[in-house]
């Protein structure tokens, strides 16, 4: 071990995750040649290849694949240490990385983020969009943001937010010429905007009323995988729109879109901050948990 630092091997665990020497040099602070110089000088100490490398990827190899096994819970317990003492100057401090789905990005976690960071000027707030089910632990995250149904079990949840539902709207002009459905399967016959995610699902709405649950996978006149796409052809006229309600409000309210099925799209609860119910959370991440306990209680207020 006394051949090497902390940074060696927190330069090793950014090229594996990321698998790419550019991304990971961004993320480290320096330069892609001597990241890569360091991962060769580790190599040579070791005398084993860690990562096979081309010109366009990056693989670990088995003995690669071991050492960030067992590395990287231990500078995750390294940064926890390092938090907690700078917590005891009574201010917390340092990084927080959460990990959420550009839905929870945009409509829940995005207001507070300027007052949460005016109240701890001392924290550093990285919040990285993703859809896709993530390891948070294992990605170098101190928190994760999904919905309840994909909650681990070993993970203490703190919700985020009131209830949220899904709104299906058309331009008033698009609704003018092909009316619009009574029912869920009605969707079929009319002209759809679709989202494909980042895995290539592209999942079925789903409806429920009065405890009956319909699926239907209606035509898909456009596929976005990109949010600002299907907004802006929604409001153009391409079709129906299924999304959180969130995104149509102020389109609605102004009669540029019609919001229709209204009583097929019930509530469901928010999204939940979640992280590691085995480890006393960084102060970070515990002023982040208190600030969105007391962001909750003003918005209730304000609800009434």
């Amino acid at each position: 071990m006394k051949d090497f630092d902390l940074r060696d091997l927190s330069a090793f665990v950014a090229i594996a995750r990321a698998r790419n020497f550019r991304r990971a040099a961004t993320e480290q602070g320096v330069s892609v040649s001597s990241l890569s110089q360091r991962l060769r000088d580790m190599e040579e100490r070791l005398g084993v290849r860690l990562m096979n490398r081309t010109t366009r990827s990056v693989a670990l190899t088995e003995a690669g694949e071991l050492l960030l096994a067992r590395v990287v819970p231990a500078i995750s317990d390294v940064g926890e240490a390092i938090d907690q003492v700078r917590g005891l100057r009574g201010v917390p401090s340092g990084r927080l990385r959460i990990n959420a789905p550009p839905p929870a990005i945009d409509l829940v976690l995005a207001p507070m983020v300027a007052p949460f960071l005016q109240k701890h000027p001392k924290i550093d707030l990285e919040i990285v969009g993703e859809s896709s089910f993530v390891d948070i632990v294992a990605a170098g995250f101190d928190a994760g943001v999904r919905y309840g149904e994909h909650l681990a079990q070993d993970m203490i949840a703190v919700s985020l937010g009131a209830p949220q539902r899904y709104a299906v709207v058309a331009s008033k002009e698009y609704v003018a010429r092909h009316g619009g459905p009574d029912a869920p399967k009605d969707l079929l016959d009319h002209a759809c905007i679709r989202t494909r995610f980042g895995s290539g699902a592209m999942l079925d709405w789903e409806f429920e009323k009065a405890g009956r649950v319909v699926k239907v996978s209606p035509p898909a006149k456009l596929i976005a995988t990109y949010l600002g796409l299907a907004l802006r052809a929604v409001h153009d006229g391409v079709g129906f729109w299924m999304t959180f309600e969130g995104y149509v409000r102020y389109g609605i309210k102004s009669g540029a879109l019609v919001s229709v099925l209204d009583d097929w799209c019930a509530p469901f609860p928010g999204p939940f901050l979640y992280y590691p119910s085995r480890r006393q959370p960084p102060p970070a991440l515990a002023a982040f948990v208190a600030f969105v306990a007391e962001w909750r209680k003003r918005e209730s207020r304000k609800s009434r």
